[in-house]
């Protein structure tokens, strides 16, 4: 059975970051990683645009198989929470798109899967990451919690499951 590549986001308005890696058995092979950036001064559509364009390309460039996407919790301001919503809107929809299953896992899990308890700080998630990922260099704290995504997906996902059976 061939490598599973699967992409890992963290969504965010501002910055959105992704991570790639492919999944073979329990081996885990870092590809590729970043944030995409959005203009803080364009309008929320031009922002969302960004995102979108930003993210089909990374897509389309690294093929992945499948996907997972950080749920995110609840802002206490509700306009915040509101535009990340919408950001995370683009996280979901554009590998949906692209034909991609799209996966979704709570922070607590990601951070428990990682690092054994669901209220680790993000420093200790980047600190586990590079761990298991040796080939990851220095990666942005965005990107960092889209590869934990990615390394949550791969130890939780039913998908590659019912493909071995």
């Amino acid at each position: 059975m061939g490598a599973i590549r699967i992409i890992g986001i963290d969504p965010g308005l501002r910055h959105m970051g992704w991570g790639i890696l492919d999944v073979a058995g329990a081996h885990l092979a870092y590809v590729a990683s970043g944030a995409l950036r959005s203009n803080d001064k364009s309008a929320l559509g031009a922002r969302l645009c960004e995102l979108h364009e930003g993210l089909s390309r990374i897509i389309a460039e690294y093929r992945p198989q499948e996907a997972a996407v950080e749920e995110t919790f609840v802002n206490r301001d509700p306009q915040s929470a509101l535009k990340l919503g919408q950001a995370r809107g683009i996280a979901l929809v554009v590998p949906a798109l692209a034909g991609l299953p799209v996966a979704e896992y709570a922070a607590n899990l990601i951070k428990k899967s990682l690092v054994g308890t669901g209220h680790a700080e993000k420093r200790q998630v980047a600190m586990m990451v590079k761990a298991l990922l040796p080939r990851c260099q220095e990666t942005t704290a965005d990107a960092a919690d889209a590869l934990a995504v990615a390394i949550t997906h791969a130890r939780y996902c039913t998908t590659r499951a019912a493909r071995r059976a």
